[in-house]
């Protein structure tokens, strides 16, 4: 039997990260104390954690024909993501965030979704789909991840989705096509309350597993992770990093640890706990896709003496 497959769908951008010591007022100019740029955006951050993490990754996402674009793919190849779901737009550039930290560890985020927002249902290949073990939707488009959903259950593919926030501030009456046939759903808590109008997580979290997913995860930042099944609740603490640099592409590398160690015959909880502890590595390094590798979780949790007991299988 063949290494685990994961594809993610999603966004592939360019991260233009910037270092000052503070943030300016208007009219004034602050110093950038220094510069990096990688590739960024959901599905890129969700494949590259995955593949440090174990499994073979995949992405489907939309660049342009521009010079971050050939970042981007120079980026995804050297993490060993097999890229033949990217699809290229010659009218609309690549997107790109802006992000901004200053010497306090405060972040602001620009955004530019360029090309990323334009994938189109067409667009994507149901053979790539066909191989998953499991799918990861991250804040794409309604038309699009619907699309993405119904094919992935045509295949018996088991899908995993994160709204984001513009998806998630649609309400659950938009949305529940797509929660009645996902299997996990995982979003924070600014997305629970959107989704469901819900202020308490818990509430929001049992209004989501109502329509059917086996899994629903609050993610809480440093207050942890929240998790209830058809059967089951956890809560579960958030772990320490070293330091806190970037949580940019915290969330998705939680997600690439759940569904990793998921599809490698982990318990649900211990599923959740590796993923914790791969999105507390991830906090302390620069650059959303920054991702640890398996032996890195490894040596946190024999370090920590983390406890590993039996739980529920999926």
């Amino acid at each position: 039997m063949g290494r685990p497959r994961l594809v993610a769908v999603g966004h592939v951008l360019i991260d233009l990260r910037f270092m000052v010591d503070r943030f300016p007022e208007p009219d004034e100019e602050a110093v950038i104390l220094s510069e990096s740029r990688g590739v960024g955006g959901s599905a890129a951050n969700v494949a590259i954690a995955a593949r440090r993490l174990g499994v073979e990754s995949y992405v489907i996402a939309k660049i342009g024909l521009d010079s971050f674009a050939r970042v981007a793919v120079d980026n995804l190849l050297k993490e060993k993501v097999d890229i033949s779901g990217l699809r290229i737009s010659p009218t609309h550039p690549t997107g790109f965030s802006v992000v901004v930290r200053d010497s306090q560890g405060r972040i602001l985020i620009y955004g530019f979704k360029g090309a990323a927002e334009k994938l189109e249902p067409g667009e994507i290949d149901p053979s790539i789909l066909g191989k998953a073990d499991y799918i990861h939707i991250a804040s794409l488009k309604l038309s699009t991840t619907l699309h993405v959903v119904k094919t992935a259950r045509s295949l018996g593919v088991k899908i995993s989705w994160d709204p984001g926030r513009v998806l998630a501030s649609k309400g659950l009456r938009e949305l529940g096509d797509i929660v009645r046939k996902v299997d996990i759903v995982l979003a924070n808590e600014r997305e629970a309350r959107l989704m469901t109008g819900e202020a308490d997580y818990r509430s929001a979290a049992s209004r989501i597993i109502g329509l059917g997913p086996m899994l629903v995860i609050i993610k809480r930042g440093e207050k942890g992770v929240y998790a209830v099944g058809r059967s089951m609740e956890l809560e579960i603490p958030a772990y320490p990093p070293e330091k806190v640099v970037d949580t940019t592409g915290a969330g998705d590398t939680f997600a690439a640890g759940l569904l990793s160690s998921i599809m490698r015959g982990y318990s649900l909880e211990d599923s959740i706990r590796y993923a914790a502890v791969a999105a507390a590595i991830k906090v302390s390094r620069l650059g959303s896709h920054a991702a640890p590798t398996d032996r890195e979780v490894e040596e946190y949790i024999a370090r920590h003496g983390i406890k590993i007991g039996s739980s529920p299988r999926l």
